[in-house]
């Protein structure tokens, strides 16, 4: 057994920043790092010459004394932040956000995000899952996680539903909502109220195909791509800053069925990556985009 065996390993910290891009704020950050008794593990930053704004993330971890590393670190980036008006959080690498999930009758993106979670794969908890049909009731019940139904019929009931998931982002601290093919448009109150928070996801064929049976019509117009695309939701259906997209090639031999699993597949994994760069503070927002520090 060696000396550290029975220790757990320092945690690192995790810190995000934005603001007017200008000269020093490399220099600046460093320095209060150094400052706090930290040392940086991984850097990454860019400078957008869109918007003029400035975008970094750090991995840190104490390099001598551990205990107190934080507030220590806020103290000695306060002045830099004022310095420079920016937008910053400090978090911790790999803690689980907590994580409400939001589901209709597909279950494919349920089912991979919670597999994922299980297996030490994606840094999230799931507390609840709110469903607006029962279908994914046993999914919950295999990995254990607690799920309600509340069915939406009217405009009554979609109000009942939206009121259930604002109670639950309070009662159970949600940090990050996911509409895993959670097929109900969100009222801009709603949207409003989780914005930054709640992801999306949907095929590649909006807005070209839409409403019922979106596969088949685009089997019938011979598509050669077909994919999906995750992204922040606002009150613009479906056309909130987009966080990942996929594509995976296809052509006259697949039939409906066939582009439907590969639809649902790439569905799966480009959610699951916007989930984890989220968990994993990974994304910045840039006006109607997204920077994406993998």
């Amino acid at each position: 057994m060696t000396p550290n065996a029975n220790h757990a390993p320092a945690p690192q910290w995790v810190l995000t920043l934005s603001c007017i891009d200008g000269p020093g704020i490399v220099h600046a950050v460093s320095g209060a790092v150094v400052t706090a008794g930290g040392n940086i593990e991984e850097s990454q930053q860019f400078a957008s010459a869109d918007t003029g704004r400035f975008f970094m993330r750090l991995q840190v971890s104490a390099a001598e004394q551990e205990h107190g590393f934080e507030d220590r670190f806020g103290d000695a980036l306060a002045p830099v932040t004022a310095r420079y008006d920016m937008s910053w959080r400090l978090d911790v690498v790999g803690r689980p956000v907590r994580t409400l999930l939001l589901a209709s009758t597909a279950t494919h993106c349920v089912n991979d995000l919670l597999y994922r979670r299980r297996g030490g794969q994606l840094p999230i908890e799931v507390p609840l899952i709110l469903s607006n049909h029962e279908t994914v009731r046993d999914i919950a019940e295999f990995y254990g996680v607690p799920f309600e139904h509340r069915a939406i019929a009217s405009p009554e009931e979609r109000a009942d539903f939206e009121a259930r998931v604002l109670e639950a982002v309070e009662q159970h601290d949600i940090e990050l909502v996911v509409l895993a093919r959670y097929m109900q448009i969100l009222s801009p109150e709603l949207c409003a109220a989780l914005a930054g928070r709640a992801i999306n996801i949907h095929h590649s064929f909006l807005p070209g195909f839409k409403g019922a049976n979106p596969y088949r019509q685009a089997h019938q117009r011979g598509v050669k791509l077909i994919g999906a695309t995750a992204h922040f939701v606002t009150t613009d259906l479906d056309e909130g800053p987009i966080i990942e997209q996929d594509v995976v090639r296809v052509d006259h031999s697949y039939s409906p069925p066939e582009l439907v699993q590969l639809g649902q597949d790439e569905e799966a994994r480009v959610l699951r990556r916007a989930v984890g760069w989220f968990a994993e503070n990974r994304i910045l927002a840039d006006g109607d985009r997204t920077i994406i520090f993998r």
